[in-house]
C-alpha cells in the first residue's frame, strides 16, 4: 500500500486542473497472499476491463469534448487502481489543459495508468456492444434452493461430481459484495465457463450468495472466486468474468482464465 491516504470514504475536493498524482495504486500482492496465490507465478491470466462512462476534455479552442472509453488493465499488474481514484484522475482532464486532440487525451491517460498499474494498460474511445441475453450461458438463479449463509465467502460449498465431464458456462446475476472502505454494496453478474467435472449448481448458487456481506473490490472477489473453483472443482480449464454494475461513472468487468484461454468477448449487461 502507497502512503498516500486512500481517497475512499473521505470527502475530496473536485480537480480543477489535470492531475495524474491523483490515481491511487494497490497492490495486489497482498490480497493474494490471503488466498494462496503467489503474485509471482499466479494461476490465472486475464484483465481487469473498466469502462468510462464521463469522459470530457477541452480542445485546442477551449472547447468541451466529451466521450466514452474502455481501459484495460492487465491482471499481472502489480497493481490495481482504486476506482475513486480513477474517477477523480479522469475528471481532472476536464478543464484547466487543453489537448490538441482526441489522440493525445487517449495516450496521457494511457500512459498515466500504465504508471500507477506498474504495466501497459490499453485504452480505447468507445464501449462494447450490450451483451445478448446470457451469449450461450445457462442461469442458475432460478434454482429453488434454500439459502442462509451471506458471508465470509464460504469454499465449502463447493462440489463436483468428478465422474461426469462437462463443458458448460453457467451464469448468475445474484453476485453481490461489499467496498472494503466505505461498506457500499457492489452488484455484479457472474459467467463461469469451464471444462471438467460437472460444478454442482446449488452449491455453486450458495457460494456466490456467500460473498454477499464480505467485503472485498471487485478485482479480489473474481481471483477468490477463481481459486476457490479451481481448488474445489478440479477443471482443465476454467474462464470466471464478473460484470459490476456502474458506480460514479465507472463500471469493472475484472476476468481471470486458465493462462492461454481466449478472452470472452467484450460485452455489457443490461444493468450496466
Amino acid at each position: 500500500m502507497t502512503s498516500a491516504p486512500l481517497p475512499l470514504g473521505r470527502e475530496v475536493a473536485y480537480p480543477d486542473r489535470y492531475d495524474p498524482s491523483l490515481l491511487f495504486p494497490i497492490p495486489r500482492a497482498q490480497a493474494r497472499a490471503e488466498i494462496g496465490v503467489d503474485d509471482a507465478a499466479p494461476p490465472f491470466a486475464g484483465h481487469d476491463r473498466w469502462h468510462a462512462y464521463e469522459l470530457s476534455w477541452l480542445d485546442r479552442g477551449g472547447k468541451p469534448v466529451v466521450a466514452a472509453a474502455t481501459l484495460h488493465v492487465p491482471a499481472n499488474s502489480p497493481h490495481l487502481i482504486e476506482s475513486k481514484s480513477l474517477k477523480l484522475y479522469l475528471n481532472s482532464l476536464n478543464g484547466g489543459q487543453r489537448f490538441d486532440s482526441a489522440e493525445a487525451v487517449r495516450t496521457t491517460i494511457a500512459a498515466d495508468l500504465s504508471a500507477a498499474a506498474g504495466a501497459p494498460v490499453e485504452v480505447a474511445f468507445g464501449l462494447p456492444p450490450f451483451a445478448e441475453g446470457d451469449a450461450g450461458a445457462e442461469s442458475i438463479d432460478g434454482l429453488d434452493i434454500a439459502i442462509d449463509r451471506y458471508g465470509p465467502p464460504d469454499a465449502g460449498l463447493l462440489s463436483a461430481d468428478a465422474a461426469t465431464e462437462v463443458e458448460e458456462t453457467l451464469h448468475s446475476a445474484l453476485l453481490k459484495s461489499n467496498c472494503p472502505v466505505t461498506g457500499q454494496p457492489d452488484w455484479a453478474g457472474v459467467r463461469i465457463a469451464y471444462r471438467g467435472p460437472r460444478i454442482d449448481r446449488a452449491g455453486l448458487l450458495r457460494y456466490l450468495v456467500s460473498f454477499r456481506d464480505h467485503a472485498e473490490f471487485h478485482e479480489q472477489c473474481v481471483e477468490r472466486l477463481f481459486v476457490d473453483l479451481q481448488a474445489r472443482c478440479r477443471p482443465q480449464a476454467l474462464s470466471v468474468e464478473a460484470r459490476y454494475t456502474r458506480r460514479g461513472g465507472l463500471d469493472i468487468n475484472p476476468w481471470r482464465a486458465t493462462p492461454g484461454t481466449p478472452p470472452p468477448p467484450p460485452g455489457r449487461d443490461a444493468r450496466q
